[in-house]
Formats: C-alpha cells, structure tokens, sequence
C-alpha cells in the first residue's frame, strides 16, 4: 500500500507524468512494496523555496507505505527518486527532497489492513 506523493514547481505535459508514474511504480520495489497497490500523486507547477530562495527547479516527494522498509531500501529509493527527477525532468539531486512515512494503520476498499 504505498502512495508517492510529489510536488514539483514544473508544470508537466501529460506524457511527462505518465513517465514519472511508470517509473516510480518500477522503483517501489527497491522498498519491497508492489506496483500493483501503488497510487502516484504528482502536483506540478507548485512553489518551492530552498535556503529562502524560491526554486526553478525542485521537488518534495513524500512517500507513505504501509509499514516500514529498511535504512538501506530508504537510501535505494531515494537515489532512484533523485535519478528519475534529473534523467526525466533536468531536476538536479540537491534540489529535492524524500521523505517517508511509515503507516501503521491503512485503509482500502472498505477495510484496515
């Protein structure tokens, strides 16, 4: 049960947030969570400041999953988080943010796990 919430101060073309959720649903098994129950949130064109400066280019990406995952899986994810920003959208690594969120409690389709 893992959501990948972004918010990025580009504003994206369909075909750029189809690629992203292609790519996040290929990296969420580096925290051993499958795409199948993947949801993919992605804000665009949202204002970001770093260091009191507003960014040109930067993210906030949130991820929230059922449970928890290692130090290690985190650190994974998070470089391929990095990389997909940079390679598919000219974000560079030190202008984005990853965090995590691990749920105890999650509801879907009626139900708690």
């Amino acid at each position: 049960m893992p959501f990948i919430d972004s918010k990025i101060t580009l504003e994206l073309n369909d075909t750029q947030k189809d690629s992203l959720k292609t790519k996040f649903g290929k990296a969420v098994s580096l925290i051993g969570k499958p795409e199948s129950y993947l949801m993919v949130g992605i804000e665009d064109g949202y204002d970001l400041y770093f260091a009191g400066n507003k960014l040109e280019k930067g993210a906030y990406v949130a991820v929230s999953l059922f449970g928890n995952a290692s130090s290690s899986s985190y650190s994974n994810m998070t470089a391929e988080i990095c990389k997909i920003l940079e390679d598919e959208l000219g974000i560079p690594s030190d202008k984005v943010y990853v965090t995590y969120h691990g749920v105890n409690d999650w509801g879907w389709a009626g139900r708690n796990f």
